[in-house]
Parts: structure tokens; C-alpha cells; sequence
């Protein structure tokens, strides 16, 4: 499909969250924050989160908050079943969770045994937003098609909902 003659640009700040149509672009920055992209092939429907941490400490969620991974979650939920369509159809990829802080030994995202996978493991708000993202989309019955997770630097992405395609960028080495 050719890209719309116009579409509406969205920018992403933490905590935002956005479903929408064929018509729409969506940006974001990512620190140590994630994204999850959902787009639905043959619907030309879909969206992005941009969640700062797992999960807020108070049990009360209401209204749900996008700040946080499970409530961004329950936020694509809704949107999916108002859609009329199912977890299985998205194409779904995570991007961020990078240490920005590499040099305070406390902020080191993991260690050798891949507690990436793992949130009961993680010591850094990176490392915990990187597992409550891969198990969210399992728990949820998506597959992720892509993922751009960890690493010590920030992220530009670019989502277009007409195509699917996610752009990333990161800074170059830098050189004294």
C-alpha cells in the first residue's frame, strides 16, 4: 500500500498512548522507558504505548494510566476488542529499556543469566520494563515480530500505522 497523501503526525511522551488508523505516524523517544507497537495487517489499524514503569504500587486503577506497562496493556486490550479483532492478527514489536546510567553499578540492567526474562531478577527500572514487556504480549496471546530492547543509549522511533513499519535510531559512537 502507498503512503496516504496526508496523515497526522503524533508525537508520544511518556505515559501516552495512541490507536488509530491508516492515516497516522507516530513518534516517541525512549530512554530507559519501552514502546509497544501493535499494528493489524489487513485492518490498517494499530498503536503504540509509551510506558515509564511495570506496574503502579496502588491497587486502585482507575482511569487506567499508560505510564505503566499492565494498565498500557489493558489500554490495547480494549481497543483491540473494540475493533473486533484478536490478539493473534497484530504484528507486535518493543523497543527501549536502555541503561541510561551504565556507569552506577546499581543501574546495570543484568548480569549473565538473563534476568532479562525474568522481573523477580531485575535490580534497574530498564531491566524491569524490558521482562513486564515480553511477558505482557505472551500472557496476552501476541507474538512479537521484532525488538530493539536493552543496550546503553536512547531511541528515536517512528511508527507508520499505514505499512507497519517501525524506524529506529540511535546516536553514533562518540568520538572525543
Amino acid at each position: 500500500m502507498n503512503q496516504p497523501e496526508s496523515f497526522t503526525e503524533i508525537f508520544l511522551q511518556p505515559g501516552d498512548f495512541y490507536f488509530g488508523d491508516v492515516n497516522t505516524r507516530l513518534r516517541t523517544l525512549l530512554g530507559s522507558c519501552v514502546s509497544i507497537t501493535m499494528w493489524h495487517p489487513t485492518r490498517l489499524i494499530g498503536g503504540m504505548c509509551h510506558y515509564l514503569l511495570p506496574s503502579r504500587e496502588s491497587a486502585s486503577v482507575t482511569p487506567l494510566d499508560g505510564r505503566y506497562a499492565k494498565e498500557a496493556m489493558q489500554m490495547f486490550a480494549h481497543e483491540i476488542r473494540a475493533a473486533k479483532t484478536h490478539p493473534s492478527e497484530y504484528c507486535v514489536k518493543l523497543f527501549g529499556a536502555g541503561n541510561m546510567f551504565p556507569g552506577i553499578k546499581k543501574n546495570n540492567p543484568c548480569d549473565s543469566n538473563g534476568c532479562e526474562n525474568n522481573i523477580n531478577a531485575c535490580k534497574s527500572v530498564p531491566c524491569k520494563n524490558m521482562a513486564i514487556a515480553r511477558s505482557l504480549v505472551a500472557s496476552h496471546g501476541f507474538v512479537v515480530a521484532a525488538e530493539d530492547l536493552g543496550g546503553n543509549s536512547h531511541r528515536q522511533i517512528v511508527f507508520d500505522i499505514y505499512n507497519g513499519y517501525v524506524w529506529v535510531r540511535k546516536p553514533g559512537p562518540i568520538h572525543a
